[in-house]
């Protein structure tokens, strides 16, 4: 019975739910709030853990699911993060049971039998993840002591989330903590060899970007292109938590790609390009335009003039009657912040032709 129950730890055990669909291998809604519950962890986004938390238990994740993911996470982002996503989760259950909503509590972890090896075991499950070849860390033996016998023979032994599981949430946390790329192409790697399909890999990077962060999506991408061996230009993001990314431009047919507008007040307006984006040459008629480059990087230009590149604190003063276009560079997002000054009475803007591809590529 002992030996069943570690053969059955090693061949990764099924859980209650799947970890993917039935059809065409893709990620179930309740796998997906479980890469969302992993990212606001990481990040220490206690009210979007709140909010994935939520949506994971209504999609079916369980209780000791839930649980288990944030204990798991600690052996990645610490015990204060872990501990705090516990926090958030017990006092979510607490305000469902008061509403009377009913969570499935799940099935907790089957108890390991008492002469159970955890360093043999987890040395198996270890070298199952780094794809068939013994790992041994011989410059910190501790560590390396720690990684088997507690990471993947304790923490990777409990059966009520799947090996595919633990590491679609490590997949996801790891992608939202900055310097740790070659962990994360690591652990990329090591998904793959614990039965995550591909086309679920290369699905959280769009779920990271809709609900995280593109910081957080690009990283991922990056290391899905490494593991993969597919070309991958890098984008310069930004955050749109310092500056906001507003709504499309209402004028984005005077524009070569998407733009967004976000009004501060006072006449002040920040805008946003995505990738490649720029307006088409135009002239202010009565006014000067200021901008003031916030975030990523971008390009100004005026009529006969070299284009002057924008970065963060790049402030630039349009005369009036001046044919010029800016934008974002080809490999970044770009903001600035705009407004008009010196404005006299009938003041207007006359939008001219695009910035065509082959002078835009050429900066």
């Amino acid at each position: 019975m002992k030996k069943t129950i570690i053969a059955a730890i090693v061949a990764l055990v099924s859980v209650t739910f799947p970890l993917f669909s039935q059809n065409g291998n893709t990620m179930t809604q309740r796998h997906r709030s479980l890469s969302l519950i992993a990212a606001y962890e990481a990040k220490g986004d206690l009210d979007g853990l709140k909010t994935a938390l939520s949506e994971g238990l209504d999609a079916g994740l369980s209780v000791s699911e839930a649980k288990e993911a944030l204990s798991h996470l600690y052996a990645y982002t610490g015990f204060p993060r872990s501990l705090n996503a516990l926090g958030v989760l017990q006092n979510l259950l607490s305000e469902r049971k008061a509403e009377g909503i009913v969570d499935n509590p799940g099935k907790e972890a089957d108890p390991l039998p008492e002469d159970y090896d955890a360093l043999k075991v987890g040395t198996e499950v270890q070298t199952r993840l780094v794809g068939g070849q013994p790992f041994n860390y011989t410059f910190a033996p501790a560590t390396d002591y720690y990684l088997k016998a507690h990471l993947f023979g304790d923490i990777f032994a409990r059966n009520n989330l799947s090996f595919s599981d633990r590491e679609v949430v490590t997949v996801s946390a790891i992608s939202c903590l900055p310097g740790c790329d070659p962990q994360l192409r690591s652990h990329v790697s090591g998904a793959r060899n614990m039965g995550v399909p591909d086309e679920t890999l290369k699905e959280i990077p769009a779920i990271l970007e809709e609900r995280v962060g593109m910081e957080e999506a690009e990283r991922l991408r990056s290391a899905l292109a490494a593991v993969f061996s597919e070309e991958h230009s890098p984008v310069r993001t930004v955050d749109f938590s310092l500056w906001p990314k507003g709504e499309p431009n209402p004028y984005g047919a005077f524009f070569v790609g998407q733009s967004y507008l976000a009004s501060m007040g006072g006449g002040l307006m920040n805008v946003t390009f995505e990738p490649g984006c720029r307006n088409n040459w135009h002239i202010h008629h009565g006014q000067v335009q200021v901008l003031v480059c916030v975030a990523g990087r971008g390009w100004y230009q005026e009529w006969g003039k070299p284009a002057v590149q924008m970065v963060p604190g790049t402030v630039i003063a349009i005369p009036e009657g001046v044919k010029h276009w800016h934008g974002a560079a080809a490999d970044s997002w770009f903001q600035h912040l705009t407004y008009h000054t010196d404005v006299k009475e009938g003041a207007s803007n006359e939008w001219l032709e695009k910035v065509d591809d082959a002078h835009y590529n050429s900066l």
